[in-house]
Protein backbone atom coordinates (compact mmCIF):
# COMPACT_ATOMS: atom_id res chain seq x y z
CA UNK A 1 0.00 0.00 0.00
CA UNK A 2 1.51 3.17 -1.32
CA UNK A 3 -1.52 5.91 -1.37
CA UNK A 4 -2.08 8.52 1.00
CA UNK A 5 -5.59 8.13 0.78
CA UNK A 6 -5.64 12.19 1.37
CA UNK A 7 -9.68 13.73 2.59
CA UNK A 8 -10.65 17.14 3.21
CA UNK A 9 -13.94 17.91 5.01
CA UNK A 10 -15.29 20.36 7.00
CA UNK A 11 -16.93 19.94 10.13
CA UNK A 12 -19.92 22.08 11.95
CA UNK A 13 -20.69 22.34 15.40
CA UNK A 14 -24.02 23.96 16.93
CA UNK A 15 -23.24 23.43 20.05
CA UNK A 16 -21.52 26.72 21.79
CA UNK A 17 -18.00 26.05 22.88
CA UNK A 18 -17.74 27.73 26.40
CA UNK A 19 -13.82 29.12 26.78
CA UNK A 20 -11.80 29.26 28.98
CA UNK A 21 -11.88 33.71 29.39
CA UNK A 22 -15.32 32.92 29.72
CA UNK A 23 -16.35 33.90 26.48
CA UNK A 24 -18.24 30.96 24.05
CA UNK A 25 -18.50 30.87 20.27
CA UNK A 26 -22.01 29.77 19.60
CA UNK A 27 -21.22 28.12 16.27
CA UNK A 28 -18.06 27.36 14.06
CA UNK A 29 -16.33 25.08 11.85
CA UNK A 30 -13.20 22.74 11.74
CA UNK A 31 -11.17 22.31 8.52
CA UNK A 32 -10.19 18.93 8.47
CA UNK A 33 -7.32 16.51 6.45
CA UNK A 34 -7.57 12.98 7.00
CA UNK A 35 -4.65 10.47 5.43
CA UNK A 36 -4.36 6.53 5.49
CA UNK A 37 -7.87 4.78 6.56
CA UNK A 38 -9.56 4.53 10.30
CA UNK A 39 -9.35 0.72 10.86
CA UNK A 40 -12.92 -1.45 12.08
CA UNK A 41 -12.47 -0.15 16.01
CA UNK A 42 -11.42 3.03 14.95
CA UNK A 43 -8.33 2.06 17.13
CA UNK A 44 -5.37 3.32 14.82
CA UNK A 45 -6.39 7.18 15.08
CA UNK A 46 -3.10 9.98 15.56
CA UNK A 47 -3.48 13.51 15.60
CA UNK A 48 -1.01 15.75 14.45
CA UNK A 49 -1.51 19.12 16.10
CA UNK A 50 -0.27 22.28 14.32
CA UNK A 51 1.95 25.27 15.40
CA UNK A 52 1.82 28.78 14.67
CA UNK A 53 1.40 29.18 11.25
CA UNK A 54 0.57 25.49 10.03
CA UNK A 55 -2.47 24.06 9.09
CA UNK A 56 -4.63 21.20 8.87
CA UNK A 57 -2.83 20.26 5.59
CA UNK A 58 -0.33 18.49 7.53
CA UNK A 59 0.44 15.80 4.18
CA UNK A 60 0.83 15.49 0.24
CA UNK A 61 -0.20 17.70 -2.31
CA UNK A 62 -2.94 20.61 -1.08
CA UNK A 63 -6.53 19.13 -2.62
CA UNK A 64 -7.26 23.09 -3.59
CA UNK A 65 -3.35 24.13 -4.41
CA UNK A 66 -1.58 21.81 -6.45
CA UNK A 67 1.98 23.76 -5.69
CA UNK A 68 1.34 23.45 -1.74
CA UNK A 69 3.00 20.27 -0.01
CA UNK A 70 2.02 19.62 3.48
CA UNK A 71 4.10 21.05 5.93
CA UNK A 72 5.10 17.64 7.44
CA UNK A 73 5.06 15.63 4.60
CA UNK A 74 8.48 14.15 5.49
CA UNK A 75 7.15 12.75 8.62
CA UNK A 76 3.84 11.97 7.56
CA UNK A 77 2.86 9.48 4.50
CA UNK A 78 2.93 5.84 2.91
CA UNK A 79 6.55 4.36 4.46
CA UNK A 80 7.11 7.38 6.44
CA UNK A 81 8.11 7.92 9.94
CA UNK A 82 4.35 8.16 10.59
CA UNK A 83 2.89 5.56 8.51
CA UNK A 84 -0.19 5.83 6.86
CA UNK A 85 -0.12 2.52 5.67
CA UNK A 86 -0.86 1.74 9.41
CA UNK A 87 -2.10 4.63 10.78
CA UNK A 88 -5.00 7.01 10.27
CA UNK A 89 -3.73 10.49 10.72
CA UNK A 90 -5.80 13.57 11.22
CA UNK A 91 -4.84 17.18 10.94
CA UNK A 92 -7.06 19.53 12.24
CA UNK A 93 -6.84 23.43 11.67
CA UNK A 94 -7.69 24.95 15.17
CA UNK A 95 -10.32 27.60 15.42
CA UNK A 96 -9.12 31.13 15.36
CA UNK A 97 -6.96 30.08 12.22
CA UNK A 98 -6.85 31.60 8.63
CA UNK A 99 -7.03 28.65 6.69
CA UNK A 100 -10.51 27.82 6.65
CA UNK A 101 -11.70 26.75 10.57
CA UNK A 102 -13.79 29.92 11.96
CA UNK A 103 -11.62 32.41 13.30
CA UNK A 104 -11.26 36.14 12.76
CA UNK A 105 -11.57 36.95 9.24
CA UNK A 106 -15.49 34.25 9.60
CA UNK A 107 -18.62 35.71 9.78
CA UNK A 108 -20.13 36.60 12.56
CA UNK A 109 -23.64 35.10 12.65
CA UNK A 110 -25.23 37.70 14.93
CA UNK A 111 -23.57 41.18 13.18
CA UNK A 112 -23.24 39.32 9.56
CA UNK A 113 -19.92 41.32 9.48
CA UNK A 114 -16.47 39.48 10.20
CA UNK A 115 -15.34 38.80 13.51
CA UNK A 116 -12.34 40.78 13.50
CA UNK A 117 -11.35 42.24 16.75
CA UNK A 118 -14.01 40.79 18.40
CA UNK A 119 -13.03 37.17 18.10
CA UNK A 120 -12.56 35.84 21.45
CA UNK A 121 -9.26 35.19 22.79
CA UNK A 122 -8.38 31.26 22.93
CA UNK A 123 -6.19 29.17 24.66
CA UNK A 124 -4.17 25.72 24.04
CA UNK A 125 -7.17 24.03 26.27
CA UNK A 126 -10.14 25.94 24.32
CA UNK A 127 -8.56 24.28 21.30
CA UNK A 128 -8.11 20.65 22.80
CA UNK A 129 -11.65 20.83 23.86
CA UNK A 130 -12.83 21.36 20.16
CA UNK A 131 -10.43 18.77 19.00
CA UNK A 132 -12.45 16.67 21.14
CA UNK A 133 -15.69 17.57 19.98
CA UNK A 134 -14.19 16.74 16.58
CA UNK A 135 -13.32 13.24 17.52
CA UNK A 136 -16.39 12.28 18.86
CA UNK A 137 -18.25 13.40 15.61
CA UNK A 138 -15.55 11.49 13.25
CA UNK A 139 -16.03 8.06 16.33
CA UNK A 140 -12.85 8.16 17.79
CA UNK A 141 -13.19 7.37 21.37
CA UNK A 142 -9.41 7.01 21.96
CA UNK A 143 -6.38 8.16 19.73
CA UNK A 144 -3.30 6.00 19.39
CA UNK A 145 -1.02 8.90 19.23
CA UNK A 146 -1.50 12.70 19.46
CA UNK A 147 1.36 14.40 18.16
CA UNK A 148 3.16 17.66 17.44
CA UNK A 149 5.64 19.86 17.59
CA UNK A 150 6.19 23.53 19.26
CA UNK A 151 2.65 24.99 20.06
CA UNK A 152 1.61 21.49 18.72
CA UNK A 153 3.58 19.36 21.19
CA UNK A 154 1.81 21.81 23.90
CA UNK A 155 -1.44 20.37 22.69
CA UNK A 156 -0.37 16.97 22.59
CA UNK A 157 0.33 17.50 26.42
CA UNK A 158 -3.24 19.26 26.97
CA UNK A 159 -4.51 16.24 25.28
CA UNK A 160 -3.29 13.73 28.20
CA UNK A 161 -4.12 15.86 31.07
CA UNK A 162 -7.55 16.84 29.94
CA UNK A 163 -8.51 13.98 28.74
CA UNK A 164 -6.38 11.21 29.90
CA UNK A 165 -8.24 8.32 28.97
CA UNK A 166 -8.58 9.31 25.35
CA UNK A 167 -4.39 9.01 24.47
CA UNK A 168 -2.48 5.82 24.33
CA UNK A 169 0.67 7.80 23.54
CA UNK A 170 1.55 11.43 23.53
CA UNK A 171 4.54 12.57 21.01
CA UNK A 172 5.86 16.40 21.96
CA UNK A 173 8.91 17.56 20.04
CA UNK A 174 10.74 21.12 20.46
CA UNK A 175 7.97 21.79 23.33
CA UNK A 176 7.56 23.43 26.63
CA UNK A 177 5.26 23.40 29.70
CA UNK A 178 5.45 27.26 29.76
CA UNK A 179 7.30 30.17 27.60
CA UNK A 180 9.95 31.80 29.54
CA UNK A 181 9.61 35.42 30.04
CA UNK A 182 12.13 35.99 26.97
CA UNK A 183 9.63 34.20 25.00
CA UNK A 184 6.77 36.14 25.82
CA UNK A 185 9.01 38.94 25.11
CA UNK A 186 9.55 37.73 21.51
CA UNK A 187 5.86 37.58 20.92
CA UNK A 188 4.85 40.75 22.42
CA UNK A 189 7.04 42.85 20.32
CA UNK A 190 5.79 40.96 17.59
CA UNK A 191 2.36 41.75 18.88
CA UNK A 192 2.98 45.27 19.00
CA UNK A 193 4.57 45.53 15.52
CA UNK A 194 0.89 44.60 14.17
CA UNK A 195 -0.75 46.48 16.57
CA UNK A 196 1.13 49.58 15.95
CA UNK A 197 0.69 49.41 12.12
CA UNK A 198 -1.46 52.11 10.26
CA UNK A 199 -3.52 49.89 8.77
CA UNK A 200 -4.32 47.52 11.84
CA UNK A 201 -7.52 49.46 12.58
CA UNK A 202 -8.00 48.04 15.65
CA UNK A 203 -8.12 44.75 14.36
CA UNK A 204 -11.38 45.45 11.68
CA UNK A 205 -8.85 46.30 8.60
CA UNK A 206 -11.29 43.95 6.61
CA UNK A 207 -13.77 46.29 6.00
CA UNK A 208 -10.75 48.88 5.17
CA UNK A 209 -10.29 46.56 2.24
CA UNK A 210 -6.27 47.00 4.10
CA UNK A 211 -4.03 44.39 5.55
CA UNK A 212 -1.50 45.53 8.33
CA UNK A 213 1.74 43.91 5.89
CA UNK A 214 4.23 46.07 8.02
CA UNK A 215 3.41 44.74 11.06
CA UNK A 216 3.10 41.32 10.03
CA UNK A 217 6.56 41.42 7.98
CA UNK A 218 7.93 42.89 11.30
CA UNK A 219 6.29 39.60 13.49
CA UNK A 220 7.72 37.48 10.94
CA UNK A 221 11.60 38.72 10.80
CA UNK A 222 11.39 38.89 14.59
CA UNK A 223 9.84 35.02 14.64
CA UNK A 224 12.43 33.77 12.21
CA UNK A 225 15.42 35.28 13.82
CA UNK A 226 13.99 32.85 16.97
CA UNK A 227 13.46 29.41 14.68
CA UNK A 228 17.20 29.69 13.63
CA UNK A 229 20.52 28.73 15.91
CA UNK A 230 23.70 31.29 15.80
CA UNK A 231 25.51 28.28 13.99
CA UNK A 232 22.61 27.78 10.94
CA UNK A 233 22.82 31.27 10.22
CA UNK A 234 26.01 31.39 10.21
CA UNK A 235 26.46 28.77 7.64
CA UNK A 236 23.33 29.96 5.91
CA UNK A 237 24.22 33.70 5.14
CA UNK A 238 27.28 34.34 7.41
CA UNK A 239 28.05 37.94 6.32
CA UNK A 240 27.93 37.56 2.82
CA UNK A 241 26.92 41.06 1.10
CA UNK A 242 23.96 40.71 -1.18
CA UNK A 243 25.09 41.66 -4.70
CA UNK A 244 23.86 40.92 -8.39
CA UNK A 245 26.46 38.55 -10.17
CA UNK A 246 29.49 40.79 -10.89
CA UNK A 247 28.94 43.32 -8.92
CA UNK A 248 31.47 44.81 -6.55
CA UNK A 249 31.74 43.29 -3.07
CA UNK A 250 31.84 46.38 -1.24
CA UNK A 251 29.71 48.49 0.92
CA UNK A 252 26.87 50.41 -0.61
CA UNK A 253 26.80 52.61 2.55
CA UNK A 254 23.01 52.78 2.81
CA UNK A 255 20.28 51.05 4.87
CA UNK A 256 18.84 49.23 1.95
CA UNK A 257 19.44 45.33 2.09
CA UNK A 258 23.36 45.09 2.63
CA UNK A 259 23.74 41.47 3.79
CA UNK A 260 22.83 38.60 2.90
CA UNK A 261 20.31 37.36 6.26
CA UNK A 262 19.08 41.01 5.37
CA UNK A 263 17.40 39.60 2.33
CA UNK A 264 16.27 35.93 3.28
CA UNK A 265 14.38 38.03 6.23
CA UNK A 266 12.96 39.92 4.19
CA UNK A 267 11.40 37.63 1.49
CA UNK A 268 9.99 35.67 4.51
CA UNK A 269 8.25 38.46 6.01
CA UNK A 270 6.95 39.58 2.66
CA UNK A 271 5.73 35.85 1.93
CA UNK A 272 4.44 35.58 5.61
CA UNK A 273 2.39 38.83 4.91
CA UNK A 274 0.81 38.11 1.81
CA UNK A 275 -1.12 34.74 2.83
CA UNK A 276 -1.36 34.86 6.84
CA UNK A 277 -4.01 36.61 8.72
CA UNK A 278 -2.69 39.48 11.64
CA UNK A 279 -5.62 38.71 13.90
CA UNK A 280 -5.04 35.05 13.85
CA UNK A 281 -1.22 35.98 14.63
CA UNK A 282 -2.20 37.71 17.71
CA UNK A 283 -4.31 35.52 19.06
CA UNK A 284 -2.16 32.15 18.34
CA UNK A 285 0.64 34.26 20.02
CA UNK A 286 -1.73 34.72 23.16
CA UNK A 287 -2.60 31.49 23.80
CA UNK A 288 0.95 30.50 23.69
CA UNK A 289 1.79 32.97 26.37
CA UNK A 290 -1.33 31.38 28.39
CA UNK A 291 -0.17 27.93 28.37
CA UNK A 292 0.75 26.60 31.84
CA UNK A 293 -0.34 23.84 32.99
CA UNK A 294 1.47 23.83 36.46
CA UNK A 295 -0.40 27.13 36.99
CA UNK A 296 -3.24 25.50 38.60
CA UNK A 297 -1.05 23.42 41.03
CA UNK A 298 1.23 26.72 42.05
CA UNK A 299 3.96 25.69 39.57
CA UNK A 300 4.45 22.09 40.25
CA UNK A 301 4.19 20.35 36.66
CA UNK A 302 4.76 16.81 38.47
CA UNK A 303 1.43 17.06 39.80
CA UNK A 304 -0.08 18.72 36.54
CA UNK A 305 0.58 15.63 34.93
CA UNK A 306 -0.06 13.21 37.74
CA UNK A 307 -3.46 12.32 36.50
CA UNK A 308 -1.79 11.13 32.54
CA UNK A 309 -2.32 7.65 31.38
CA UNK A 310 -0.36 8.03 27.79
CA UNK A 311 3.17 6.57 27.32
CA UNK A 312 5.23 9.76 26.05
CA UNK A 313 7.42 10.16 23.25
CA UNK A 314 9.77 13.61 24.50
CA UNK A 315 12.68 14.79 21.37
CA UNK A 316 14.77 18.30 21.73
CA UNK A 317 16.94 19.74 19.59
CA UNK A 318 20.31 20.74 20.90
CA UNK A 319 20.37 24.14 19.36
CA UNK A 320 16.83 24.77 19.92
CA UNK A 321 17.21 28.17 22.08
CA UNK A 322 13.52 29.14 22.13
CA UNK A 323 12.65 25.81 23.43
CA UNK A 324 15.10 24.65 24.88
CA UNK A 325 16.20 20.97 26.14
CA UNK A 326 16.14 22.18 29.54
CA UNK A 327 12.50 22.62 28.93
CA UNK A 328 11.80 18.87 27.64
CA UNK A 329 13.83 17.92 30.43
CA UNK A 330 11.91 19.48 32.48
CA UNK A 331 8.20 17.77 31.34
CA UNK A 332 10.56 14.37 31.28
CA UNK A 333 11.37 14.71 34.94
CA UNK A 334 7.64 15.46 35.76
CA UNK A 335 6.56 12.50 34.10
CA UNK A 336 9.72 10.39 35.76
CA UNK A 337 8.12 11.63 39.28
CA UNK A 338 4.92 10.07 38.39
CA UNK A 339 6.58 6.37 36.98
CA UNK A 340 4.97 7.71 33.93
CA UNK A 341 6.23 5.71 30.96
CA UNK A 342 8.60 8.08 28.78
CA UNK A 343 11.31 8.28 26.35
CA UNK A 344 13.65 10.90 25.52
CA UNK A 345 15.97 11.89 22.96
CA UNK A 346 17.89 14.79 22.80
CA UNK A 347 18.82 15.16 18.85
CA UNK A 348 22.33 17.05 18.18
CA UNK A 349 21.27 19.11 15.54
CA UNK A 350 22.27 22.65 13.62
CA UNK A 351 19.15 23.69 12.77
CA UNK A 352 17.56 25.33 16.20
CA UNK A 353 13.98 25.16 16.65
CA UNK A 354 13.10 25.13 12.82
CA UNK A 355 15.32 21.24 13.73
CA UNK A 356 11.29 19.12 13.92
CA UNK A 357 10.24 20.10 10.79
CA UNK A 358 13.55 19.09 8.59
CA UNK A 359 15.02 15.98 7.48
CA UNK A 360 17.46 15.01 10.36
CA UNK A 361 17.98 11.21 10.11
CA UNK A 362 18.49 9.86 13.99
CA UNK A 363 15.24 12.08 14.44
CA UNK A 364 13.42 10.20 11.83
CA UNK A 365 14.54 7.00 12.95
CA UNK A 366 13.17 7.56 15.73
CA UNK A 367 9.77 8.72 15.11
CA UNK A 368 9.74 5.97 13.06
CA UNK A 369 10.71 3.34 15.30
CA UNK A 370 8.08 4.61 18.22
CA UNK A 371 5.10 4.17 15.89
CA UNK A 372 6.71 0.84 14.50
CA UNK A 373 6.48 -0.31 17.83
CA UNK A 374 2.85 1.01 18.21
CA UNK A 375 2.03 -0.67 15.20
CA UNK A 376 3.27 -3.88 16.10
CA UNK A 377 0.91 -3.74 18.96
CA UNK A 378 -1.80 -2.65 17.38
CA UNK A 379 -2.73 0.58 18.22
CA UNK A 380 -3.32 -1.22 21.94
Amino acid sequence: MNELHLSKKTYHFDAPLRLQSGASIDQYNLVVETYGQLNANASNAVLICHALNASHHVAGIDLDNSNELGWWDNMVGPGKPVDTNHFFVIGVNNLGSCFGSTGPMSINPQTNEPYGARFPVLTVEDWVNAQARLADQMGIRKFAAVMGGSLGGMQAMSWATQYPERVAHCVVIASTPKLSAQNIAFNEVARNAILSDPDFYGGDYYKHGVVPKRGLRLARMVGHITYLSDDDMAEKFGRDLQRLAGAPDEYRFSFDVEFAVESYLRHQGDKFSGYFDANTYLLITRALDYFDPAKRYQGDLSQALANVRAKFLVISFSTDWRFSPDRSREIVQALLNNKTDVSYAEIDAPHGHDAFLLDDERYHRLVRAYFATMAEAKCN
